[in-house]
């Protein structure tokens, strides 16, 4: 990973905020407007307790970017995943965990190991140990196997069609 720096920070700035849309939008594309965005998602998951958020830099410019906050009940996706999985599942995995929501890594910095920072520098001496996120159900898409060389494990179905909420424990469980 020559000549990238990653940066983790609790909070963000509207300059932050400016300067990681466009590589949102690149990556997912999945909102009309920077507005929506930021009125739809973005400025509800700032506020939440246990925001983080690392960046990728390569030099000066933003190549990638993970970010995540605690998840409780609630909160739209916790809920929905309660309804999603297993009972015994959602009872050991729901609420108070870490929800890693997005990682973004733009097309041309692919496959050099800023993911794997990314999610290395999110999780860091985080508590409380259980982490989900949601991913395309499709094993050999190349974000699944990032995770799943990680130590990440199917949970059970996601909240969308085609999709899978995934499971890791990091530090001491709860």
């Amino acid at each position: 990973m020559p000549d990238v720096r990653i940066r983790l920070d609790h909070s963000v700035t509207p300059d932050d905020t400016a300067a990681l849309w466009p590589v949102y939008d690149a990556v997912f594309a999945d909102h009309p407007s920077f507005a929506a965005w930021r009125e739809r998602v973005w400025d509800r998951h700032t506020v939440r307790g246990g925001f983080r958020l690392a960046r990728a830099y390569r030099e000066s410019e933003l190549v990638g970017f993970a970010y995540g906050y605690i998840g409780e009940p609630g909160q739209w996706w916790t809920d929905n995943a309660r309804r999603v999985l297993a009972p015994d599942v959602a009872d050991a995995w729901l609420g108070g965990h870490f929800e890693l929501v997005s990682l973004g890594v733009l097309e041309s910095a692919r496959r050099s190991g800023i993911g794997r920072e990314l999610i290395r520098a999110l999780l860091a001496d985080l508590e409380p140990g259980r982490v989900l996120l949601m991913a395309t159900a499709d094993s050999t898409d190349p974000a699944r196997r990032l995770y799943a060389s990680a130590g990440w494990q199917v949970l059970g179905p996601g909240i969308g069609p085609g999709t899978v909420i995934l499971g890791m424990r990091t530090g001491r469980a709860r």
